[in-house]
């Protein structure tokens, strides 16, 4: 079995900067780190978890905990694509994933109960509802934790730019001719549905277009039947929007369900536009048109927040906002005049 005094022996460097590399200590620069971390690899390295617990007074696990409440859950395509990116980064440095629920037994805990319980290392939490009181008891509570979607000065956060994302989606959209733009938006009561509703209005503004209430209709906790329900109120309207601009991708696909259903063709009667571009969105015929998130990306930084944090016992937290990119596919089509 491959030890560290062997990885240390075939890299040159000591021991004590052989074992900081490998838990991701800061203090170990860059190129040294990715040095060490490629020879591991290589030679097959992997400690003792066990041992390490005993050395360290770390257990080596992380916990994976869904706020949500569409239910979905890491069956989410966006979501499950960022927890493999988590995993990846994770992994390399001996961490183990466990999901943290509700429950221990049979007997409902709070989050941080069960947390605790499991002994985990830090959490990484995917949340809708910042306001829900088990992610403030969590993100308050002085387990390391970084949050996807969710904006707090209390803990790690990692999140698209939705302004900058909406913005250019009416550009897209206005370049094309479109004055009618709908938004099927996300839960009022979710960060990314009220962020997205927000860059939508503040798009419109920047090109003059007066705000129709009617065109923004709530498409639930970004579902099929949500988009579904949501484009079948917009069909009803006597001026029907020619372009939509749905939160999520689900929602999106939902519509053009609708949209079809209604004897309607995209984009040749409506144009759409999604947001997230989950793998589906480039396969579906139209391909969708759509606000590309870096899953991998946003995985990345959130495990190097967390792992920096559990190192160093850092109270100063971070918020990551990411860049997006306009995917431009065969669902949008200059306005017909």
């Amino acid at each position: 079995m491959v030890t560290i005094y062997d990885v240390a022996k075939k890299t040159g460097y000591s021991i004590t900067t052989v074992s900081r590399a490998l838990n991701n200590y800061s203090d170990v620069n860059e190129k040294t780190k990715k040095i060490i971390v490629k020879t591991a690899e290589e030679m097959g390295y992997f400690p003792n978890s066990f041992a390490r617990s005993l050395t360290m007074k770390k257990s080596f696990t992380l916990g994976v905990i869904f706020v949500e409440d569409l239910g979905v859950g890491i069956k989410h395509p966006f979501f499950s694509a960022v927890i493999e990116g988590f995993k990846r980064i994770v992994e390399k440095f001996g961490y183990d994933l466990i999901f943290i629920n509700r429950y221990i037994g049979k007997e409902k805990k709070s989050y941080i109960d069960h947390a605790y319980y499991r002994g985990v290392d830090g959490v990484i939490v995917v949340c809708s509802n910042y306001d829900d009181p088990e992610v403030v008891k969590l993100i308050e509570s002085s387990l390391p934790s970084v949050v996807l979607n969710v904006h707090s000065d209390k803990t790690n956060v990692v999140y698209s730019n939705n302004n900058h994302a909406c913005e250019l989606v009416i550009d897209h959209l206005y370049s094309l001719g479109h004055r009618n733009i709908a938004h099927i938006a996300g839960a009022s009561d979710t960060f990314t549905g009220k962020e997205r509703l927000n860059g939508y209005k503040l798009a419109l503004d920047k090109y003059g277009i007066p705000l129709n209430e009617s065109y923004i209709v709530d498409g639930g906790y970004f579902s099929y039947k949500g988009g579904y329900e949501a484009m079948n109120q917009l069909l009803t309207l006597e001026d029907v929007p020619t372009a939509i601009f749905a939160a999520g991708d689900i929602m999106a696909l939902g519509a053009l369900k609708a949209i079809k259903e209604a004897g309607l063709s995209v984009p040749e009667d409506i144009s759409i536009v999604g947001f997230d571009d989950i793998d589906l969105a480039q396969h579906i015929t139209p391909s969708l048109t759509t606000i590309r998130q870096n899953t991998e990306l946003m995985g990345k930084k959130a495990a190097d927040l967390l792992l920096n944090q559990i190192n160093h016992k850092d109270d100063d937290y971070s918020a990551v906002i990411l860049p997006v990119e306009l995917m431009v596919r065969e669902s949008t089509a200059k306005l017909k005049k």
